[in-house]
């Protein structure tokens, strides 16, 4: 399951992906809009930024903005980055592999399969829709869907 840092760093990115070009956003705006705690905000930004996804800038006429187009920026990597791989054990991930201790046979390990193929799933989904995509899905609505 994604994580409120997660969710709230997709929120603040789809937000600035909607600002002008070479304008900067507040964190106070972008935090009031998304209905996200302020300095909750600001350290996931921090990680944003030190990932490269986002530019700072001090003073007068401060804020963030995106460092590339939102075409050039994959929803994958931003999940990645805050919440790191996207699988949902590690004997399935891709970047930090790690054998389950209590799996004698994992080839054959029924969980596995499953959790590698909704790792694959997520990763297609995740990795295929820019920035800019998800923006445009989100002003374009999606019902409403029951557990």
């Amino acid at each position: 399951m994604l994580t409120k840092k997660a969710k709230y760093g997709l929120k603040a990115m789809s937000y600035l992906a909607g600002v002008t070009p070479g304008q900067t956003a507040l964190v106070a705006d972008i935090a009031e809009a998304n209905q996200i705690p302020k300095k909750f905000l600001d350290a996931i930004l921090g990680e944003l930024r030190n990932a490269g996804f986002v530019h700072s800038k001090k003073g007068k006429g401060g804020g963030y903005m995106l460092a590339r187009p939102p075409a050039e920026i994959s929803v994958g990597n931003i999940v990645r980055t805050l919440d790191g791989p996207l699988a949902p054990v590690q004997c399935a991930s891709r970047s930090i592999y790690r054998r389950c201790d209590d799996c004698p046979d994992e080839v054959h390990c029924a969980v596995r399969v499953v959790m590698l193929e909704a790792r694959d799933a997520i990763a297609t989904v995740l990795d295929s829709t820019s920035l800019d995509q998800m923006r445009a899905r989100g002003e374009a609505g999606a019902p409403i869907l029951g557990d």
